[in-house]
């Protein structure tokens, strides 16, 4: 104590490595903590075999596709898919063991971005930085889940979380160059090459940066230039995306009908994720406890974008003022927690996802960044704390119970039943389903029920022919018809499960689905209104053996499929629109072809057909005489 018991002051270098030290430790203590869970969750998805699948055909020069020779878009992000390529190319390494280490790496450093984003915003003074919104995302179980699982949920989150630590720093620096600005700019442009939904972030974020005060050059050049270099690769991409698959956005987006709404589904797959959890908990008291910080501090709050007195200034003054302030870790703050809601609403609206949790992760993750880590004050000058400095500690404290509490829960009891609602713990399930704690070989999948005898099916029938399952489950081969050309015809195998199959089969074995992620015809047909959500389109096996010119009689057709129904089906599929439409995806990519692809993309995509036959040739206008192929 001093001469007159004041506290004796704690020199400021012994705060600031003290403060260092925490802030360092809470970083990789929870980068550390996440990489543990990832591990000992570690999986491949099926739909994660399924990206693979287009990254073998790029290997083997066969182009971004599914199916060699027919161009569909079969993943969902673009980045994703070309980055497992790029490390894929570089490394010669299993395919399964690269979006792994690629997978989990990214996670990893989501945290590390993340908090060092927060950190930023909270700088300034005596105080601590400790883990507080980094502890409840890594507490959820799918936030691990989906750590690997060689879906792009990792590289969603890691995006979000550099352009967070980007904006941040923007915000706070006092002088800002031309290159940084840029640099920022292509990162918040690459939105929709990461995932389609995406954009509505990337958007917001060019808008902010447009609006705020330039450097160097004339304001509308440089903000010419600022569109330009975030445009420059998405709108690239676009164009070749159209003219080369016909679509202005991936196949998966026709076959789950994104822009459709389920809203009722949607509120279930919330709760799904937030009422096993109680996540609302952790997600109430870091709201609390970050107003009270910002009461005690400088940073400004969201609302002080705008205020009472800007309504006295001139048109101009306002624009001028409001600008300065888009230049602010308020308004950064203001643009995720945006980001989050609208992104949540979105989910909401198609209808969430089949897979417990993860749709929902980058919300999640949005709302959670600005307390990722949260102050606590080193205050020498009060002999008395304030009320205020007792939050932080027992937020904290708070947050690590619920996260001890939720790191253990399970959400999905069912293993490898699907619930009612069609939400499943997909992890879970394949757990149960293939006998393999990790399964993340294409093999491991072998046991998977009727895989293993597929492959066996496929070997004994060397004429080739389409597999597809009849009523019993059993596997049918539906031959070619007679004379069977020599060498044999293409083997096709029509089933739901794209990724282990194609992963257990070679490049030159056709692999379509009856949802449509790999199958134009399948992906626009109708939706069935109350179907599971992401499997709500199912087109008959019928549609598949005429499309693939099998034999369509009986005996060499199996009896369980109708030939008058077949006849119909040949008759519906000569409707000239349809045959333009398999055209997009099938015929030699001329300059021609490129070209009426760009120019029709947009028709295409809203095209539907009629998985009844009878309702399709009515639709059609086509007759029985048009019916020969």
């Amino acid at each position: 104590m001093g001469r007159y018991g004041s506290p004796v002051p704690i020199r400021g270098s012994s705060i600031q490595r003290s403060s260092c030290a925490t802030f360092v430790g809470g970083i990789v203590l929870t980068a550390v903590l996440f990489a543990i869970g990832g591990w000992e969750r570690r999986w491949i998805a099926d739909d994660g075999l399924t990206v693979l699948r287009t990254v073998r055909n790029l290997l083997a020069g066969n182009g971004p596709v599914f199916n060699a020779g027919e161009r569909v878009e079969v993943n969902t992000s673009t980045a994703w898919t070309y980055l497992v390529w790029f490390v894929s190319w570089l490394t010669q390494a299993r395919l399964e063991y690269v979006v792994l280490g690629v997978a989990l790496t990214l996670s990893v450093a989501a945290i590390v971005f993340a908090m060092l984003g927060a950190a930023r915003l909270w700088q300034g003074g005596a105080q601590l930085l400790l883990p507080a919104g980094a502890l409840v995302y890594v507490a959820v179980p799918p936030a691990r889940d989906y750590a690997t699982s060689g879906l792009e949920s990792s590289l969603v989150i890691c995006w979000l979380a550099v352009l967070w630590w980007w904006l941040i720093r923007w915000s706070r620096a006092e002088k800002v160059s031309c290159a940084s600005v840029l640099g920022l700019s292509f990162v918040a442009g690459l939105a929709p090459l990461i995932r389609p939904e995406l954009t509505l972030v990337g958007a917001l974020a060019l808008v902010m940066i447009c609006g705020a005060p330039l450097p160097g050059m004339r304001p509308w050049l440089f903000r010419a230039l600022i569109v330009a270099v975030a445009g420059l690769v998405p709108v690239a991409y676009q164009i070749w995306r159209m003219g080369y698959y016909g679509l202005p956005y991936p196949n998966t987006a026709v076959a789950k009908d994104a822009s459709g709404a389920k809203w009722r589904q949607g509120l279930s797959y919330l709760w799904n994720l937030v009422g096993p959890y109680w996540l609302w908990v952790p997600l109430v008291v870091l709201s609390a406890a970050a107003v009270l910080a910002v009461r005690s501090r400088r940073i400004g709050s969201p609302a002080a974008i705008w205020s009472d007195r800007d309504s006295k200034l001139s048109l101009r003054e306002r624009i001028h003022r409001i600008s300065g302030r888009l230049r602010s870790p308020a308004a950064v703050v203001a643009l995720m927690f945006s980001s989050g809601a609208l992104l949540t609403i979105y989910e909401i609206r198609v209808g969430g996802d089949f897979m417990h949790g993860r749709m929902l992760l980058p919300p999640l993750f949005c709302l959670l960044l600005p307390v990722m880590v949260l102050p606590l004050k080193l205050s020498a000058a009060q002999a008395v704390p304030r009320r205020i400095d007792w939050v932080v500690p027992i937020v904290l404290a708070a947050t690590v119970g619920w996260a001890l509490f939720a790191a253990d829960v399970t959400a999905i009891k069912t293993g490898n039943r699907i619930t009612a609602s069609g939400i499943a713990d997909e992890r879970l399930y394949y757990v149960k389903s293939t006998g393999h704690d990790h399964p993340i070989r294409a093999e491991d999948y072998l046991n998977y029920p009727r895989i293993r005898a597929m492959i066996g099916d496929i070997a004994s029938s060397p004429n080739g022919g389409l597999l597809i399952n009849s009523p019993s489950w059993n596997w049918q081969i539906v031959p070619p018809p007679t004379p069977i050309p020599v060498g044999g015809a293409e083997h096709t195998v029509f089933f739901v499960n794209l990724g282990m199959i194609s992963m257990n089969m070679p490049l030159d074995v056709r692999v379509i689905d009856p949802v449509g992620l790999s199958y134009p015809l399948a992906a626009h047909t109708f939706r069935f209104p109350n179907a599971r959500i992401g499997h709500d389109k199912n087109l008959d096996a019928d549609w598949a053996v005429v499309d693939a010119g099998m034999s369509v009689e009986h005996p060499r057709m199996p009896l369980f499929l109708d030939e008058g129904w077949v006849t119909r089906i040949r008759t519906a599929m000569s409707c000239p629109e349809t045959r333009d439409l398999l055209a997009s995806t099938r015929a030699p990519l001329t300059f021609d072809r490129f070209r009426r692809n760009v120019q029709q993309s947009l028709k295409y995509a809203r095209y539907r057909i009629d998985r009844v036959p009878e309702y399709e040739i009515e639709r059609c206008h086509v007759v029985g005489a048009n019916a020969s192929r």
